[in-house]
């Protein structure tokens, strides 16, 4: 053990430091409070180690609990920040302070140098949070005494030049304690109000107690890193209430711990209601990320996927590095490992509720459906576990009830080979489309979807269970029993497309006879393959046209077992005006029923004409 000395010591700092300190002392920082965060976190280590001497019997006897104490003095611009835990020797004080030997310095020069423009934010990755005190202070002094049985007091003091000095402190305590006298230009952080507003973002959750003069200030307990057998109903509910600030308990919450493939402590919670409505702002995603207790981003982003933003939460990973970053993001690859995890486990979490309580669920679903089909459109990865939680309502439920697509397919006969779904206002102008006569006829089940981006969804997904999923508007599905007493033969009904296709001209693209409609005339169908009258008129609502291509006239099917068709077959022979008249009205209806006729004044007059000639006026 080195003897004590009575005059001041002088010291130089290793080359590595010299620079390190350069760059901190004359580098522009976007958020300098990061200094309170690296000392607290600093001062909570000195505590863990000092506990884990305790646990394991080799602490001297008579030491108290670690606890940490934050004294502001304004009036003098100093800040003090102390612990009683492990504290250090002479030897320790140096090596840690003077040299690179375990602050990780040379790494994080490296780091620096690599960077076009040096992001001094890396610090407390490379374990020189030490150095950050130096943004904000012209003098800092250390004084501390390790906890080892006849160890004696230091004290440690730089300007941030070239060295420090180095002198006894006999009446030092046994812990560590820092104090900085600040610049003029960071009077702020002596003041207390600012000080307890940083210390609660950053350092709230600190396992020991941690004082501002005096006063306790991380009152809340980190209950995310305790087992959920321990943590009562009433400790969640306080948490959740403190961290989303919201009375109302929320819908699901999920609390766990996993080792593999990174080390997570999570406890996130969906809201009892979504605070992002259509149209408007987008939410940011609140997910804290911390390390050690210790926060490192209140909006990480590249957390949680962008679909997931509405959960609430807190997750911790001691395998991250502290800077992870609160501004930017060193290791993309550990961070995509967290999202996965974190996104895997959440889907699980949503499925197993659903399975447990579905009632429960369908209320979850009411308010967050529309974040779920944002992740199918996006989230690929994730897509196929996102199929799963989606719910539509189907000509096979109960009005109001919805189904999902793994029922569905249990649900399907023998005979039908895909998943079909069709797109209406409401379940009761679904049943009375045309589209919806062949399924009603095969009594072949249909998923009801009323919002045009569900559309889009259905044609993202494509498949489901190896089963493909169709719109009812493509299905080329034929009405088994086709034949009926008085309805036109095949050659009359070539016959009146022919004509029909020549009277409507290019308002049609072809005309043909359906084998699928029962009760309508006439049915409009899209003649694009891969687009439907609905995505069409979605997407030039949505002011891309470019993406409909052409406007392409739809094709048109006729009936031809209507009594409708039947007459008009006739009348064409007869009444040629009269029949050009009826066609005209049946395609116009048509493009109605599919969404094409955006002004109907010419359909109404040819409406008010043909009454006339039905009641002879």
């Amino acid at each position: 053990m080195s003897q004590p000395i009575s005059q001041p010591e002088q010291h130089s700092f290793q080359a590595e430091i010299q620079q390190l300190l350069s760059i901190v002392i004359h580098s522009l920082y976007t958020d300098r409070e990061v200094f309170v965060r690296e000392l607290v976190s600093n001062a909570a280590d000195a505590c863990e180690k000092l506990r884990f001497l305790q646990a394991s019997g080799q602490s001297p006897t008579g030491v108290s609990d670690p606890s940490i104490s934050i004294t502001a003095n304004e009036a003098e611009s100093t800040l003090t920040i102390a612990d009683t835990g492990i504290g250090m020797n002479r030897d320790e004080l140096v090596q840690n302070l003077g040299t690179i030997a375990h602050s990780g310095t040379k790494s994080f020069l490296k780091a620096l140098a690599e960077q076009q423009k040096p992001d001094t934010r890396l610090i407390g990755q490379f374990g020189v949070g030490f150095y950050s005190a130096f943004m904000v202070a012209k003098q800092v002094t250390v004084v501390t005494r390790s906890q080892a049985a006849g160890s004696e007091g230091w004290k440690w003091t730089s300007e941030g030049g070239n060295g420090y000095t180095l002198e006894s402190a006999p009446d030092a305590t046994p812990g560590t304690q820092i104090t900085l006298s600040l610049k003029d230009e960071a009077k702020e952080f002596a003041q207390a109000g600012n000080l307890e507003r940083i210390v609660k973002r950053y350092s709230n959750f600190v396992a020991f107690p941690l004082e501002l003069d005096g006063k306790r200030v991380n009152t809340v307990q980190a209950i995310w890193a305790r087992s959920k057998n321990e943590v009562k109903e009433e400790e969640y509910k306080e948490f959740y209430e403190y961290l989303a600030h919201d009375n109302e308990a929320p819908k699901y919450r999920l609390h766990f711990t996993a080792d593999a493939p990174i080390a997570i402590q999570a406890l996130l919670f969906v809201p009892s209601r979504s605070l992002e409505m259509p149209g408007m702002v987008r939410q940011e995603s609140e997910v804290h990320l911390y390390c050690r207790k210790v926060l490192i981003d209140s909006k990480p982003k590249g957390l949680l996927p962008e679909w997931l933003r509405f959960v609430r939460g807190v997750v911790d990973s001691e395998d991250l590095p502290l800077n992870v970053s609160r501004e930017r993001m060193q290791d993309s690859d550990l961070m995509r490992k967290l999202s996965k995890a974190l996104t895997n486990r959440f889907l699980k979490h949503l499925a197993e509720e659903a399975e447990k309580d579905a009632a429960a669920y369908e209320g979850f679903y009411a308010e967050y459906h529309r974040f779920l089909k944002e992740g199918v459109l996006s989230d690929w990865e994730n897509q196929a576990a996102l199929a799963k939680l989606i719910r539509y309502e189907s000509s096979a439920t109960e009005v109001g009830k919805k189904t999902s697509l793994a029922d569905y397919v249990k649900r399907m006969p023998e005979g039908q080979k895909d998943i079909y779904y069709l797109l209406a206002k409401d379940r009761a102008a679904a049943e009375a489309s045309p589209y919806f006569e062949v399924f009603r006829a095969r009594q072949f089940e249909v998923l009801f979807v009323d919002d045009p981006i569900d559309e889009f969804v259905m044609d993202r997904l494509r498949e489901f269970e190896s089963k493909t999923i169709m719109t009812a508007e493509k299905a080329e599905l034929d009405v088994e029993d086709a034949s009926k007493e008085g309805s036109l033969s095949e050659d009359e009904a070539t016959a009146l497309s022919g004509w029909l296709k020549l009277t409507l001209g290019e308002s049609v693209h072809e005309v043909r006879a359906s084998k699928r409609l029962v009760d309508s005339p006439v049915v409009a169908l899209d003649s694009d393959k891969y687009m439907t009258s609905s995505m069409r008129r979605t997407l030039k609502s949505m002011g891309r046209e470019a993406m409909t291509g052409d406007e392409a006239a739809p094709d048109l099917e006729i009936n031809p077992r209507h009594p409708v068709i039947v007459k008009l077959n006739e009348l064409r022979q007869n009444d040629a005006a009269l029949a050009g008249l009826v066609a005209e009205q049946l395609n116009d209806q048509a493009r109605l029923a599919s969404g094409r006729l955006e002004d109907p004044r010419a359909m109404l007059q040819r409406m008010n004409m043909l009454l006339s000639r039905v009641v002879g006026a």
